[in-house]
């Protein structure tokens, strides 16, 4: 328990102060390249303080272009993980709450990432509609189907509103399984431990043209589903 307090008096302000740098950074570089340089940076750093390695898997899936990089969903060092290993340049749709945090989440917002409400319909598709926009730039997005962490390491139920955002941006869904990350960071725990955490990027999922709108969601949703839990370990 003391190591995570400890923990915390690191992360605390050195998030605070990389968000704030990271948010300059933007009034100089509108490309979003300083900023994700930023984001890895801290992301590396707040892994180093707790003594965390890891590993990814399966870059050779990733195709040319845009993709929805759909991950299971662990603990906090999920974000971390992704943000300092992934090897590509991508944006959060993240929920709204984070984005009321002071500083921290204008800088998110300012970086281009997406706040979800998922207690608002209307505004959940707005932001669905935000993050199409944003993959028919030429960006990737990152996302937890889930919605929420687990707490026992099994999948949760997957919300719909990344499928239907995978069939408005007409792009590949990457299906991404995290092992390790919750035996770091145990659920409902004040505890950090070190350890490893590798990331497996599975072969791209794309709907089969012949499905209608409805069957395409279900269709990808079991499939997104079924990759992931194909590496999971319990």
């Amino acid at each position: 328990m003391v190591r995570a307090y400890l923990y915390l008096a690191a992360f605390i302000p050195l998030t605070f102060l990389f968000s704030i740098s990271a948010f300059v950074s933007t009034l100089f570089d509108s490309s979003g390249r300083l900023y994700a340089w930023h984001a890895r940076l801290w992301a590396r750093m707040m892994l180093a303080l707790n003594l965390v390695k890891v590993v990814v898997r399966g870059e050779e899936h990733l195709p040319n272009g845009p993709v929805i990089f759909m991950s299971n969903h662990q603990s906090n060092f999920d974000i971390l993980s992704l943000l300092a290993a992934m090897p590509r340049q991508f944006h959060w749709i993240a929920k709204k709450e984070l984005f009321e945090i002071p500083v921290f989440g204008p800088s998110m917002r300012r970086g281009g990432y997406i706040p979800l409400d998922r207690g608002d319909g209307r505004k959940a598709l707005q932001s669905l509609d935000e993050a199409a926009a944003t993959i028919h730039k030429g960006k990737s997005v990152v996302l937890f189907p889930e919605g929420t962490r687990t707490t026992d390491g099994n999948l949760l139920p997957f919300k719909r509103g990344g499928f239907i955002l995978a069939r408005k941006a007409d792009v590949p869904v990457i299906p991404v399984t995290i092992n390790g990350s919750g035996a770091i960071n145990p659920a409902n725990r004040i505890r950090l431990f070190s350890g490893d955490i590798s990331i497996t990027l599975h072969p791209p999922v794309v709907v089969p043209a012949e499905l209608r709108k409805n069957e395409a969601d279900t269709w990808m949703m079991n499939t997104v589903r079924s990759q992931i839990e194909s590496a999971l370990e319990h």
